[in-house]
């Protein structure tokens, strides 16, 4: 009879030696292997230590055989497979007609790396492309004093939100919306949250089959990467207050992201990915763009 740990190093040696993606919550193969055994004995996912010698059942091992089994020749991300993702430690219920969670805005809001630029004056949140709503449910959790519109374009997407508001009894906080960008949002606010399309053509073309497995529309930001970015600065001065802020996700593409802005000051926010992947710019910063 085999032991938790066993199928775990077993699982990660079969997802390692398939090739398949990681970057939806895990970064690698034994991580992987660790959450969907688990998940699949229904043991508790943050202590290993504590299960790894339990005996597993051989009816119980042929199920996460199959689930190993279905990982690799689906190569959809384990989120889907699960139907679970969690950041900060907060669990979010996720499926194919959402992106599946990872945005580093959520380890901002947790360690409290934007509360200097937040006050009294903030009162209304907007988590713009909110997706499954994970980063809205966050910052009603973070700042309780706060109201929040989670905004998509993606009418599926805001379905899978729903399930999260409600999972999280936030139904009287945080408001859905279908917006393509900021046109059905007048706003004004005094923070925006937002992890656009960021990803160039160029990228997209070579992303791996997990990636590919999410809706184009959360990932593809054109031939720089900066197509949404471009029109979201054009009409975010206008849905903010005085003393509101941008905190944007752009990834990779720092460098698209300058060579499109190139006078734009911007503050850029430490992250356990490093200094070049989330921004934040004042309503001031933005209005200079446009200023004559």
């Amino acid at each position: 009879m085999s032991t938790v740990i066993e199928l775990i190093e077993s699982a990660a040696g079969q997802l390692e030696a398939a090739g398949v993606a990681f970057g939806h919550g895990t970064a690698n193969a034994f991580d992987e292997a660790a959450w969907l055994v688990l998940w699949r004995l229904k043991l508790p996912l943050d202590d290993i230590d504590a299960v790894a010698d339990k005996p597993v059942s051989p009816a119980d091992a042929a199920k996460v055989a199959a689930l190993i089994d279905e990982r690799i020749a689906s190569r959809k991300p384990a989120a889907y497979l699960t139907k679970e993702a969690w950041l900060q430690g907060v669990p979010f219920y996720v499926d194919e007609r959402a992106i599946v969670p990872r945005s580093f805005i959520a380890e901002l809001i947790a360690d409290g790396s934007i509360d200097y630029w937040l006050g009294e004056h903030t009162r209304r949140v907007l988590d713009l492309c909110t997706g499954n709503g994970s980063l809205a449910v966050l910052a009603a959790l973070t700042y309780p004093d706060v109201s929040v519109d989670a905004a998509d374009l993606s009418t599926p997407a805001l379905e899978v939100a729903a399930i999260n508001v409600t999972r999280h009894q936030l139904d009287a906080r945080i408001t859905l919306i279908e917006s393509d960008g900021l046109k059905n949002l007048p706003g004004p606010y005094d923070l925006v949250l937002c992890n656009p399309p960021y990803v160039n053509s160029a990228s997209m073309a070579a992303l791996p089959a997990e990636y590919r497995a999410e809706p184009e529309l959360a990932l593809a930001g054109g031939a720089d990467g900066m197509d949404f970015v471009r029109q979201l600065f054009a009409d975010a001065p206008s849905r903010m207050s005085e003393q509101a802020v941008l905190v944007l996700e752009i990834g990779n593409e720092r460098d698209y992201f300058e060579a499109a802005f190139p006078q734009l000051e911007v503050v850029w926010l430490e992250t356990s990915a490093g200094e070049d992947q989330v921004l934040l710019v004042t309503r001031a910063a933005l209005a200079s763009l446009t200023a004559p």
